[in-house]
């Protein structure tokens, strides 16, 4: 009698088949981006990029720290990290370079992002992937959180003495001074609101401020019960009466600025927000 295919003779006519198509696309990806030469991380080649998705790396001095993705615009995205950077110390845009793919709208759908980092992860680690470089503004929840050592805004926190742009010298009112900082810096300005700010007249001394300055002089403008907080990667600004936080490294207070010693926490990998896309 003939054995029965499958049975525990050891023989089987079933199994499962996997064909890992997306680790096949992240090698490709992987070895495509690799392939390129290096732009510096400046207007003058972003300018040259078209308007197209696309993945794209990038590299602190010569070292691979991020990789990252544009659902609509590889130009718009990488002038955001531009920006971002630029605000920044310990860090300068002469020390960063990037390359980047192009890729169809509908291949987004695959998460490129997400697999070239499953193929890099597999070699060890991306540095700024994960912690806290491709993050936007975390929400109101997260001004407490102690962040890790290895965290971005930890290594590279924000530059306050870094001119505002869009200043103007001369009378204007406290809502219209806050809109113009906000705008005006490379990274996040977040505030509370109160109609009394929009009556409050204000003197800029000079167009040429640093945020630092400028932020003394909101200080002395708003109710005492309100303060400025720079954080290691924003600042804020609320009705506080006042609050300390625990990441915070200077206060504005009454026109005074404060000093601060932030906590951190033991280097480690950071749950990341959700990853940031074209505006």
């Amino acid at each position: 009698m003939a054995p029965v295919v499958g049975s525990n003779d050891g023989t089987q006519y079933h199994k499962d088949f996997t064909l890992s198509i997306t680790k096949a696309l992240g090698d490709q990806l992987a070895v495509a981006l690799a392939g390129l030469a290096r732009a510096p991380l400046a207007e003058e080649s972003i300018t040259r990029l078209k308007e197209k998705p696309g993945v794209y790396q990038l590299y602190l001095n010569g070292e691979f720290v991020y990789v990252g993705k544009a659902d609509k615009s590889l130009p718009t995205r990488l002038r955001n990290h531009l920006s971002k950077i630029s605000g920044r110390r310990n860090i300068s845009l002469d020390e960063m370079a990037f390359s980047c793919l192009y890729v169809a709208e509908d291949f987004s759908a695959l998460a490129p992002e997400q697999l070239l980092i499953s193929h890099h992860k597999g070699m060890g680690d991306i540095p700024w992937n994960n912690n806290g470089f491709g993050n936007k503004d975390p929400g109101r929840q997260r001004d407490s959180t102690v962040l890790k050592q290895n965290h971005f805004d930890v290594l590279f926190p924000i530059d306050l003495d870094r001119p505002v742009k869009g200043l103007q010298a001369g009378e204007t009112t406290l809502h219209e001074l806050l809109e113009t900082i906000k705008a005006g810096l490379p990274y996040n300005f977040r505030y509370g609101k109160s109609p009394e700010f929009k009556t409050r007249h204000v003197h800029v001394p000079a167009a040429e401020i640093t945020a630092d300055e400028i932020f003394r002089l909101v200080s002395a403008e708003i109710p005492s019960k309100w303060q400025a907080t720079a954080l290691m990667g924003y600042v804020i600004m609320y009705d506080d009466s006042p609050t300390a936080y625990r990441s915070a490294w200077r206060y504005y207070r009454d026109g005074e600025r404060i000093s601060a010693v932030p906590e951190a926490e033991p280097a480690g990998v950071v749950v990341a927000e959700p990853p940031a896309v074209d505006d």
